[in-house]
């Protein structure tokens, strides 16, 4: 089999808060004041290492998903093969036309009609007008852009681009596809519609590579996967097994209480903070061991900086590979929080029938504000392992790795 992509060594490294070759007078002038405005104490400008010694190669009609946390190195790599960027050290050969989506609208030139961007795509890929005549309905179908079709790019929203990037990346001839995080924007349909069409692309003899944090999809669309960490390649396999080494990061404890205060992965206002997370009985009194089915307490320590108003405390679970479950916060539940206090407190969510079958989850926790104003986000700061129990009938004969148990009863009689 043929290799249509392979990276040898490949390094990118940026040099932070610094610019070479600075030849224009208001480029200097700019950087006269930032030298000006740093402080006394300030060092040389730091460097970074966004990709460092990747080497793979990926064969022809390869399917392969890129998994990796934000700023792990994922979409520079996407970018060096697209040409878009050039690498420090280390050699990408690419064979192949190559289409990308890597941001929304990329490659597509302002002034012209969506119409005309179609067209400049498939002549840049080296496609006779002809065939892209044959192509531009199902492009504009798949969009559904008809009405502004002949309209000027700069007046589409950013979903009209997204749609429209996606449909031309996907039906134009390429012989290589690079998609970065096309499932996190959009709605539900556009995103049903762009896994469906990737997932048709199996078929099709198309080389794709998949970046995203949907990892159910990465899961089921890739027959490989990578993950990336800190600019390194960390592992490369079978998509499940990489998954499930690449979520197992995220836990910090297996005990019933976990601290987290020291949670790298974190982002948001720091007015209210988590300190903890504690699994506790049914009368939250002593710490938990959950089966399938029990009733337990989620006790959630945090510290809040200042008064809130109304804040909104919530849990995310997922699976092992990282499809959400559930969501719940107070105020799907309905219970208002007037006024917090500043200082320390806990807050408690009694689970009060867990129907999960036995096996290890992730949870995420969030506090905010109305208004998407969040204050502490923890993606996957938890590990909730769940046991077996007979709350659910005997438990033996499942197979395909469901997720839900359903309560049920059993009868039966002649016909």
């Amino acid at each position: 089999m043929t290799t249509a992509i392979a990276v040898e060594e490949l390094a990118k490294e940026y040099q932070l808060g610094h610019s070479r070759g600075t030849t224009m007078l208001r480029e200097a002038l700019v950087q006269l004041v930032r030298r000006r405005s740093r402080a006394p104490d300030d060092g040389d400008d730091a460097t970074l290492w966004a990709l460092r010694d990747v080497s793979f190669e990926i064969a022809t009609g390869e399917v392969v998903g890129i998994v990796g946390r934000n700023g792990a190195g994922k979409s520079t790599l996407l970018k060096i093969l697209s040409r878009i960027t050039q690498p420090t050290s280390g050699r990408a050969r690419v064979r192949g036309r190559v289409a990308s989506l890597l941001e929304v609208g990329t490659g597509f030139h302002e002034e012209l009609t969506g119409r005309e961007n179609v067209y400049l795509s498939g002549c840049l890929l080296g496609m006779p007008k002809k065939r892209i005549d044959a192509r531009l309905d199902a492009i504009v179908a798949f969009a559904e852009v008809a009405r502004f079709l002949d309209t000027p790019i700069k007046h589409y929203s950013s979903g009209m681009r997204l749609r429209l990037g996606f449909a031309v990346a996907a039906n134009l001839e390429s012989d290589i596809l690079l998609v970065d995080e096309v499932l996190a924007v959009g709605d539900g349909e556009f995103q049903r519609k762009c896994l469906q069409a990737m997932g048709d692309l199996h078929t099709t003899g198309r080389t794709v590579l998949f970046v995203s944090h949907n990892l159910a999809a990465v899961e089921s669309l890739c027959t490989r996967a990578i993950w990336i960490d800190r600019g390194h390649v960390r592992e490369d396999g079978p998509p499940k097994e990489v998954i499930q080494s690449y979520m197992s990061t995220f836990v910090r404890s297996e005990e019933s209480t976990s601290d987290l205060r020291e949670v790298p992965d974190r982002h948001g206002s720091g007015d209210i903070r988590f300190t903890r997370i504690e699994f506790l009985d049914a009368d939250a009194h002593a710490p938990a061991s959950v089966r399938s089915g029990d009733s337990f307490v989620v006790r959630l320590g945090f510290v809040a900086r200042r008064e809130i108003v109304q804040p909104i405390f919530g849990l995310e679970v997922h699976t092992s590979l990282g499809t959400m479950i559930a969501q719940i916060h107070t105020y799907n539940s309905g219970y208002d929080i007037p006024l917090l206090a500043p200082g320390p407190g806990h807050i408690d969510v009694r689970i009060d029938d867990l129907n999960l079958l036995p096996g290890s989850y992730s949870l995420s926790l969030f506090a905010a504000n109305y208004g998407d104003i969040y204050h502490d986000v923890l993606p996957h700061c938890a590990r909730l392992d769940v046991e077996s129990s007979t709350r659910y009938g005997l438990m033996r004969g499942i197979t395909k790795s469901p997720i839900v148990a359903l309560p049920c009863r059993w009868t039966h009689g002649p016909g």
